[in-house]
């Protein structure tokens, strides 16, 4: 009894929200099957109700089942009506047989719901998350305002086709007794959450509608028939015989359809199947925005078409996933797709053995639910778009669809959304800056350490060499701009940089505009350097393939493609001071007066400083010490590179952080302040060093103390300008 009573809480919401779908579905579904069959010969109109109440049943079993998009309620809806219509009037223009277009409609159906399945299989569907929020939004509103509109003659009692305009603005058009229904139903709905929520608005609001049509009913002797009464949704004509005669006239003629007959259906077949699956993709993701959830439009789509294909096979009118039934069915309370399927349980059940209980439902109360639903489908967030000048056009994009979805139609409302959506999307991107930050060499340091005299150089002829570090998009919208901020420097600058590092796309614009930068430069004998070109970009396009294909190929001249943006800069540096450095093989191991830190030094401190040295070497690759090691050495290379590799940001992979060369020394912040060393050095080549120990400093210290406070006075003034020179770097980049 307990786990009866626990499924029943968790469950219930979706028994009453399918309930109540199935009042709003079922109907619908009967009179787009009367409209359908209605067009084939008004003696099949019988057919028609039928077929709705069929494809109800099916698409409500079976579109939840696989489909898996929680209150998503599937039935047969408009556009199957107008395609399944309009096909049909033209079948009896011409001559086509009546029992010969049932059969033709039927294999449409199958074939649309095949077609969607191939959608669904091939991942077409995955396109829906694309659509932009302005648009769903727009599309929101619309559907209510659309809902509200459709729903007033019928809430007011007038006639079925009078528009919705003239009964607001001809009050001959109104019935009292439709007026007094519906607003009875819209009042309850408003008013029920605030007293219970045992039970959803929407079924306190329809017995409300129930009972006031009762109470009218007994001083109005006309509302007791049944027969003609435009003010109930009628009999529903469905019986277990007319099922089954149905189906197996169905398929026993189906055997007379030709193979020609089949093929001229497919161009129908996919129009059907893409506004269907329009309709239902539509509708998923207003739920998503609705409830906060995501729906997988691929699987849904396989399962729309696979109950389509059912719906056809046993002669229904094939569906989607219903906006209007969806809605009711989540304001009623409904958490899964187990309320989809009760819907589609109800529907048969309740037009088998409850039809005469339906039949007696006022239309004004559905059009009361219904007016209640669109109302709470308007969304008022964008009206605060109108707050700020930028977000203005925004706005727009939310009324234009609104507009257009009242106007011409929904699926024209979704492709004018895109199609602004786009457009302010290319507005921002041609509005943004694609430079995130010019620099010069003389500001920036490559990850190699110079000696201070080289260092003194590169400032000097520093702003010589320019860069321009790039980001987001390079394609026709941002590339004119781009141009005009590289024209100035290109008569000017000796080295022109581009570092793509950032970069999101290049298309073919871009690249024929790098092209004339490369030319306008070689007119000058000056190359374009373009760093960190990717082979992989987010769009998955490979960059250096692509450049190379546009035209841009590395030829060391004119194009010289490198790396990173430090491998660029440390190969403008070597120009500018006027050589390549290199650990030269051939050249012998510097001498300790050779040494950058040492040079002017007298010859006794030389001597007793050697005196404390020890001579090592290491081959190339070799480790000379890891992170974490104790700091008690200081290192100078007499021949060869050293790497020093740190982690930064917190990632464990380790990056380059320096290269120190010939002459140079590292590792002497730790060797100082003997705390453990914080990266790791590694020999880049074959290594000749000069090592001073911790223990051999001391003594040195207590010995010669002259001599000590030289040599932590120079390392002292190295690590000085070392970090001056790093501080000013950073400076730069806060700065931009």
């Amino acid at each position: 009894m307990r786990e009866f009573s626990g499924t029943w809480m968790r469950h219930s919401g979706d028994f009453w929200g399918g309930f109540a779908a199935m009042l709003v579905a079922l109907p619908a579904a009967v009179a787009f099957g009367v409209t359908v069959y209605s067009a084939v010969a008004p003696h099949y109109a019988a057919f028609g109700a039928l077929a709705g109440i069929l494809g109800a049943t099916a698409l409500g079993l079976i579109a939840p089942t696989f489909g898996g998009t929680d209150r998503l309620i599937s039935a047969p809806c408009a556009p199957a009506a107008a395609v399944l219509s309009a096909f049909a009037i033209q079948l009896v223009g011409q001559g086509v047989a009546p029992v010969a277009i049932v059969l033709m409609m039927t294999v449409l159906g199958i074939l649309t719901g095949l077609i969607q399945m191939l959608i669904g299989f091939l991942g077409i569907g995955r396109l829906i998350k694309y659509i932009p929020y302005p648009v769903v939004s727009g599309y929101l509103s619309g559907v209510g305002l659309i809902i509200i509109g459709s729903q007033l003659p019928k809430f007011a009692g007038a006639p079925a086709d009078t528009p919705w305009l003239d009964v607001l603005i001809n009050p001959q058009h109104w019935d009292w007794r439709g007026l007094t229904i519906g607003g009875v139903t819209v009042i309850v709905m408003l008013v029920a959450p605030k007293l219970t929520r045992a039970v959803p608005a929407t079924i306190i609001g329809i017995f409300a509608g129930v009972l006031a049509y009762a109470g009218i009913a007994a001083t109005d002797p006309s509302m007791l028939e049944l027969e003609g009464n435009t003010l109930v949704i009628g009999s529903l004509g469905a019986t277990g015989e007319g099922y089954v005669e149905l189906i197996t006239n169905r398929w026993t003629q189906i055997g007379e359809l030709k193979l020609a007959q089949v093929a001229g259906l497919i161009g129908s077949a996919i129009t059907l199947a893409a506004l269907l699956s329009i309709d239902t993709l539509k509708t998923c993701v207003v739920l998503d925005q609705m409830t906060r959830t995501r729906h997988d439009p691929n699987r849904e789509l396989a399962a729309q078409g696979l109950a389509n294909v059912v719906a056809s096979t046993i002669g229904g009118m094939p569906g989607a996933g219903t906006m209007g039934a969806s809605l009711v069915n989540l304001s009623s309370g409904a958490k899964t797709r187990i309320s989809g399927i009760v819907a589609g349980v109800m529907t048969l059940v309740v037009a088998l053995l409850l039809g005469a209980f339906v039949a007696w439902i006022p239309i004004a109360t559905l059009s009361g639910v219904l007016i209640v639903v669109g109302l709470r489908m308007i969304d008022t967030d964008p009206l605060r778009f109108l707050e700020s000048r930028s977000t203005v056009l925004d706005f727009s994009v939310v009324l234009a669809v609104v507009c257009v979805a009242l106007f011409v139609g929904l699926i024209a409302a979704s492709a004018v959304g895109v199609i602004l959506s786009i457009i302010l999307f290319l507005r921002e991107q041609v509005g943004g800056n694609v430079v995130r930050r010019k620099s010069f060499v003389g500001q920036r340091s490559s990850t190699w350490y110079r000696p201070e005299a080289e260092m003194r150089i590169l400032e000097q002829k520093g702003n010589s060499a320019v860069i321009f570090e790039l980001q987001g998009s390079l394609f026709f919208g941002t590339t004119h701009q781009l141009y005009l901020t590289l024209e100035p420097e290109l008569s000017t600058t000796d080295y022109l940089i581009l570092d793509l590092q950032r970069v999101q796309s290049v298309d073919v614009t871009a690249t024929h505009m790098l092209k004339l930068v490369r030319d306008v430069l070689a007119e000058r004998k000056v190359p374009l350097l373009i760093s960190s070109v990717r082979e992989s970009l987010p769009n998955g396009r490979n960059l250096r393939e692509f450049l190379e294909l546009a035209g841009l190929v590395a030829d060391g001249e004119q194009v010289i493609i490198l790396p990173t943006l430090e491998a660029a800069i440390e190969w403008v540096e070597d120009r500018l001071i006027g050589g390549l450095v290199t650990a030269d093989a051939n050249l012998p191991p510097l001498e300790l007066h050779e040494i950058e830190l040492f040079k002017g030094s007298k010859p006794d401190t030389l001597t007793d400083l050697a005196a404390c040295m020890e001579s090592r070497s290491f081959k190339a690759g070799a480790t000379i010490f890891s992170r974490g090691d104790p700091g008690a050495e200081l290192y100078l290379i007499r021949k060869g590179e050293v790497r020093i590799m740190g982690c930064v940001g917190g990632s464990s992979r380790p990056c380059h952080i320096a290269t120190y060369g010939r002459g140079e020394f590292f590792g002497g912040l730790a060797f100082l302040d003997r705390q453990p060393r914080g990266n790791d050095a590694i020999a880049s080549t074959d290594l000749e060093l000069y090592v001073l120990t911790q223990e051999k400093f001391s003594y040195l210290a207590e010995a010669h103390k002259r001599i000590a406070f030289v040599l932590v006075s120079q390392l002292a003034r190295t690590l000085a300008i070392r970090l001056r020179h790093t501080d000013n770097e950073l400076t730069l980049l806060q700065a931009n």
